[in-house]
């Protein structure tokens, strides 16, 4: 299925060390011609961190889009009421947002787009990374796994010897899986290994 002229969320939560990948992605993205509408957790929009300023990050959010990025709950609740979107990504998706996500906690930018969006029935892709994944963040993963409209893009063990809990989402895959999460399928597989 085409992405041209779909409107796409993109909520970007604080995983900083995958942003290099997510913008790359968020690029190859916008060249399909989908409408895509940037969305920034609290913690995305101002933690400055080694992997760059926040303001950088809002920035090139805007510069790749052409839209402000939603920054306030208040801005990101009418996706709901309004329907503006067609299917919302969450990328990266931190443990904290997969484990708030999956108890109805809606406390950030990138939560409320989530809740809002999943209120009219359309899809929402999740792409983790997480250094717990395996461990304290299982359930909540394995909660929205089995959740309505709810879709992963595939992961993987990224760094199984030094961080054997953690694990993140193949970010080449976006385009595709939000392809498939629009025929309402899970892109497959899910479960993919990372080559060393």
């Amino acid at each position: 299925m085409s992405l041209k002229g779909k409107k796409i969320g993109v909520a970007f939560t604080g995983s900083f060390c995958t942003f290099e990948k997510v913008f790359k992605e968020l690029k190859n993205l916008v060249k399909t011609e989908a409408e895509v509408y940037p969305i920034f957790s609290d913690s995305a929009q101002t933690i400055n961190s080694r992997f760059g300023k926040a303001e950088e990050f809002l920035q090139n959010a805007k510069d790749i889009t052409g839209r402000a990025p939603i920054k306030t709950i208040k801005e990101a609740e009418p996706i709901g009421p309004k329907s503006i979107l067609d299917l919302l990504v969450i990328f990266p998706c931190t443990g904290n947002t997969i484990a708030k996500l999956a108890n109805g906690i809606t406390d950030t930018p990138a939560l409320m787009s989530a809740k809002a969006h999943l209120r009219n029935g359309k899809p929402l892709v999740i792409s983790i990374s997480t250094n717990d994944a395996l461990g304290m963040n299982m359930k909540n993963i394995g909660v929205l796994l089995n959740a309505k409209n709810i879709y992963f893009v595939p992961f993987g063990q990224d760094d199984p010897m030094k961080k054997p809990n953690s694990m993140v989402a193949h970010t080449e895959l976006l385009i595709p899986t939000l392809e498939k999460a629009l025929q309402n399928e899970q892109y497959q597989p899910l479960i993919q290994s990372f080559q060393e």
